[in-house]
């Protein structure tokens, strides 16, 4: 749908692609006044709201509302789309809206073809704002935000609080990949029908990547079936392999590949009799009743520097004359027999939930 920009928009709505209409409709509703137009001139992901007789008010009702929108920016002002316009647009509403003791980021996005770009835009308004309020930037949790809708020939601005963007990180919260990335985890494979072995093989491979374990010894208990050990073993080549190539293009970091190794079961703990070892079988303690002194002896090994060894069954289990060797045999939900491709998730969901706290208030020792 075509729109004429230069009249004025009240508010601009966000929301995924291909849910224009429904949004528009949906907004239309709440006041037959609004005019609610989805996708103008084939924006996907926009609906512009204009008419309404108190446009924060009304996004407010929206937002209560509506809950296939999914950002919704009242426009205070707006200007031609160039730079200097849209600094001076900034000027004249963000002097009261934005106080010393505040910390705020700009964010830009771009509708159209200029000859300017949203980091040219967020660098000019930026300097700006940190000019006329002495407030502080940051970009990675801004009390504030500056948002610029450049549609066109025509720029919006809105300025809403920080917590309106969620992010996955935030202050408070500790990447578990970095404690995970020190783990060992001995998985016994599952050895079965070739196809099934594979697919286990793959489902193992992809969780291991998923949480960047260190280490992962694939430990048989005595002899075992070599045909069977190769499929399981091709398919969790190929788990890892097809989950580290997704983390590598979608991740702002470094990815750590999970190296693999073959011990038997038996060996591993011989081999590593002294060292932490903690065993995740239906036989344990329920998690929970022993949560702090796990979670205790785990921090106290990582202050150590020492690697913590993680046990994990499958068709058999762990054999329990090793649990003497152990430091915890646990049990993550007492009464369910948990899948071998879920076992290693839900311990180290389990580890997550009961180390956390203690991570973060403590994170400058570990890091």
């Amino acid at each position: 749908m075509r729109f004429d920009y230069e009249g004025c928009v009240d508010i601009i709505v966000t929301c995924r692609l291909g849910m224009e209409r429904v949004v528009a409709s949906y907004i239309a509703e709440l006041d037959p006044n609004a005019k609610a137009v989805p996708a103008p001139d084939n924006f996907m992901g926009l609906v512009i709201v204009y008419g309404v007789r108190d446009k924060s008010v009304f996004a407010e009702e929206i937002r209560r509302r509506v809950p296939e929108a999914e950002k919704i920016y009242t426009v205070l002002t707006c200007s031609k789309a160039d730079v200097n316009s849209i600094v001076d647009a900034v000027k004249s509403v963000v002097k009261n809206l934005i106080s010393p003791s505040d910390s705020f980021a700009v964010r830009t996005t771009r509708r159209g073809t200029h000859s300017f770009t949203s980091i040219d835009v967020n660098v000019a308004v930026g300097a700006t704002v940190k000019e006329m309020t002495n407030a502080r930037v940051d970009l990675e949790n801004p009390d504030k935000v500056i948002v610029i809708q450049i549609i066109k020939d025509y720029a919006y601005i809105s300025i809403v609080p920080g917590s309106e963007f969620y992010k996955k990180m935030k202050p408070y919260k500790y990447p578990m990949h970095r404690i995970f990335n020190k783990l060992v985890v001995a998985h016994e494979p599952y050895l079965g029908p070739a196809d099934a072995a594979y697919t286990f093989g793959t489902r193992i491979g992809r969780e291991v990547q998923t949480y960047e374990v260190g280490e992962l010894v694939v430990a048989p208990i005595g002899p075992v079936d070599a045909y069977s050990l190769y499929n399981f073993l091709r398919g969790l080549f190929e788990g890892i392999e097809s989950r580290y190539e997704i983390q590598r293009k979608s991740y702002g970091r470094e990815v750590v590949k999970t190296k693999v190794m073959v011990q038997d079961m038996y060996q591993f703990v011989r081999s590593r009799i002294g060292e932490p070892l903690i065993i995740f079988e239906p036989e344990g303690e329920p998690i929970s009743r022993v949560s702090n002194e796990v979670a205790e002896f785990v921090m106290s090994s990582l202050k150590k520097g020492k690697r913590i060894n993680i046990m994990i069954g499958a068709r058999e289990g762990v054999p329990t004359s090793l649990f003497r060797y152990a430091n915890f045999v646990l049990d993550v939900a007492p009464g369910i027999v948990i899948s071998t491709e879920y076992a290693l998730s839900s311990a180290l969901i389990a580890l997550t939930t009961i180390l956390h706290e203690k991570l973060v208030e403590e994170k400058e020792q570990i890091a």
